[in-house]
């Protein structure tokens, strides 16, 4: 155990930004949960899982850069970044159940369903996080004109 001031410690570690991400994160799982509950799998695929996952990459590309955008991360920006970012979107996207429902779909021998719903989850993920980032792009040179 450090006998650092609070001050000197990573924003992560210190007391009140952990409470950020549990609140968010509570939050963010609660949301998982009502989507998957409401979209129940298809054909054996975990269609809700996927949705959640590829969401919630174009929503937290979407918020990091327009909040990079927005200045130096402190004050009212770190704040929203750790409830949101961290907190709301890592209780929201599962790559666990990813993780797990591939496995899934490959121990019951859909070995394509396993490989493209894998695979492809990443690699869409990769451009929803791309399509937020440009998204907040595009949003932030409209109101800099």
């Amino acid at each position: 155990m450090s006998n650092a001031p609070s001050s000197n410690r990573p924003a992560h570690l210190r007391q009140p930004y952990l409470g950020l991400a549990l609140i968010g994160g509570t939050f963010g799982t609660a949301a998982r949960e009502a989507i998957t509950l409401a979209l129940p799998s298809a054909d054996g695929i975990p269609w809700a899982i996927f949705a959640v996952n590829i969401l919630g990459a174009f929503l937290l590309g979407l918020l990091l850069d327009a909040l990079a955008r927005m200045g130096p991360d402190e004050g009212r920006r770190r704040r929203l970044r750790i409830l949101v970012g961290t907190g709301f979107m890592g209780g929201f996207t599962t790559y666990s159940a990813l993780a797990t429902d591939t496995a899934s779909l490959l121990g019951e021998g859909d070995a394509g369903a396993g490989v493209t719903y894998g695979l492809g989850t990443v690699l869409v993920g990769g451009l929803a996080t791309w399509a937020g980032i440009a998204t907040a792009t595009v949003a932030h040179n409209r109101g800099a004109k």
